[in-house]
């Protein structure tokens, strides 16, 4: 199991989203770089009593509606998380930002 800290190689994790969803590699490095926040704020283990894995991303947005691209995934999945949870819009991917601002 693959935890998601600042010592996991960015680099595994988006090769991980982009093979699982053939997305865009800009947005592949924008989410990873959310999913990499998120874990380092510790909310994820404060709510599941886990840390967030590599595994654990892949699968949920795995679970999105299928015409669903990576960004919309992840929003998907964090959208869920806030209903449920609260504080999770903070990590979501604005896709209205200029990707090189």
């Amino acid at each position: 199991m693959r935890i998601l800290h600042a010592s996991v190689d960015r680099t595994e994790l988006e090769r991980d989203l982009r093979d699982a969803f053939d997305a865009d590699p800009d947005i592949v490095t924008v989410v990873a770089r959310q999913a990499r926040d998120l874990s380092e704020s510790d909310q994820f283990v404060t709510d599941f009593g886990a840390e967030l894995t590599v595994e654990d991303v892949i699968d949920n947005l795995a679970d999105a509606p299928e015409d669903y691209q990576l960004a919309e995934r992840w929003n998907w999945w964090l959208g869920a998380l806030d209903l449920s949870h609260g504080g999770y819009a903070r990590f979501s991917v604005r896709q209205d930002i200029d990707k090189t601002s």
